[in-house]
């Protein structure tokens, strides 16, 4: 038992995997979709998420397993292309979610040192240094990358929270307090997809299926730790969006919108406030790069374990699966060449799909784990009609975002295909 986890450890893994560089990644990419109505965006996507949350706790206590999401699609359709294709397709999003996070330390690393003018190269270095340095971490120790993120997540809830605070306190003198009328929102349709183009802020609370083998009393503490954490971030993130469409003038939020959070903290702290989240900002985004690298690279070797990709993906190089040298390239790759709207798209897309076959798990093997059938089949219901308005939606205004989402969709699947039919030698 002194090995294992409690339920405070439990919700710090949701949280942490949840609040890392998410936030701070599309906060402004959501304004520029919601308007006004960007509270409203980040609850409906909470709210996918809270209803899905619920089949990851069934399927949790009936297959504890550190394998987590892989284990629970391949209980519900065995080992075959299409759990293939959609486990594949859970690896690719968590390096698109690397991306995310990598796009946002570039965008904001530049305020630091106050540079002007066209930053869209520096971007890039920066983006690409911190990925380089990440997985040279992961490589040097794991203890170091668990070191980061215990520290990481007090820093960041510690400022997030002290902004929030400081922020409702500041709103009674905000001239831009009006915007948030509801005059000012997007319709409907709208605001269901700018929460949906953001759905990627709320991944990461799946990380405790992983962890669910480690914990103490299961039955008691697996719910609470997936509620817990789930509704204290859509709490967070709601009054977050408050703050910040209440502070700001929309035209400085689209001036700033890579970094928007820091400019939101300019009118209460001026340029210390600025300097602080940009800080915290950092500090999220390079622990959300080090734990999701470390992640992805072990759901590769789960899902090259479970003969769905090649064998050789279990193989180690400097003592490390060589799925996190893969993961560290292709995020490289596709951070240098997609715009953050395309790379937040192709995110929650991938989720969104990856989520309705969780849900749809759920509900397949309700009798078998427990759960009552119409909240899994409304869990699924709601990500499908999500992915559908986002898809439609997207493809109207960022085509070329919902194309690259769509392809990388395919090529898992393909990619799965050829590998079962061609290569597979396991069967």
């Amino acid at each position: 038992m002194s090995d294992k986890i409690g339920l405070k450890e439990a919700i710090s893994i949701g949280i942490g995997g949840m609040v890392g560089g998410g936030i701070f990644a599309v906060l402004g990419l959501a304004v520029s979709l919601a308007k006004g109505g960007t509270p409203v965006a980040f609850l409906i996507a909470g709210i996918i998420v809270l209803f899905t949350s619920y089949s990851y706790v069934k399927l949790s206590l009936a297959y504890p397993d550190r394998g987590g999401t892989v284990r629970f699609i391949n209980e519900g359709f065995g080992k075959n292309i299409f759990s293939g294709g959609i486990n594949n397709l859970l690896w690719v999003s968590y390096i698109i979610m690397l991306a995310l996070y990598a796009s946002a330390f570039g965008s904001y690393a530049p305020n630091l040192w106050e540079i002007t003018g066209d930053n869209a190269i520096d971007s890039h270095i920066y983006s690409s240094v911190i990925v380089i340095f990440a997985t040279a971490i992961n490589y040097y120790s794991i203890k170091v990358v668990g070191k980061i993120e215990d520290y990481a997540v007090i820093i960041k809830l510690v400022i997030l929270i002290g902004f929030v605070i400081i922020g409702l306190y500041g709103l009674k003198d905000s001239s831009s307090l009006d915007q948030l009328a509801f005059s000012n929102w997007e319709p409907p349709i709208q605001l269901l997809t700018g929460g949906m183009v953001i759905f990627v802020a709320y991944e990461g609370f799946e990380l405790i299926a992983n962890s669910v083998s480690d914990l103490k009393d299961p039955e008691k503490n697996v719910p609470k730790a997936y509620f817990y954490a789930v509704l204290f971030v859509i709490f967070l993130y709601v009054i977050i969006a408050v703050v910040t469409v209440g502070s700001l003038p929309f035209s400085e939020i689209a001036d700033a919108e890579d970094y928007v959070l820091a400019e939101a903290a300019k009118p209460m702290l001026g340029q210390v406030g600025f300097t602080i989240i940009t800080v915290a900002a950092l500090i999220s985004t390079f622990s959300a790069i080090n734990a999701t690298l470390y992640g992805g690279s072990r759901v590769s070797y789960e899902i090259a374990k479970d003969d769905e990709l090649p064998h050789e993906l279990t193989s180690m190089f400097w003592n490390q699966p060589i799925g996190l040298l893969i993961t560290a390239i292709l995020t490289l790759v596709i951070v240098n060449l997609l715009k953050l709207e395309s790379i937040s798209t192709a995110g929650s897309v991938g989720f969104l799909l990856i989520f309705a076959t969780v849900n749809y798990v759920g509900f397949k093997k309700s009798s078998e784990v427990k759960a009552k059938k119409w909240i899994t089949l409304i869990g699924f219901l709601l990500c499908v009609i999500a992915s559908l308005a986002l898809i439609i939606q997207q493809y109207g205004t960022n085509p070329l975002g919902i194309s690259i989402s769509l392809g990388i969709v395919l090529v898992c699947f393909i990619m799965e295909f050829v590998y079962k039919r061609y290569f597979d030698t396991s069967s």
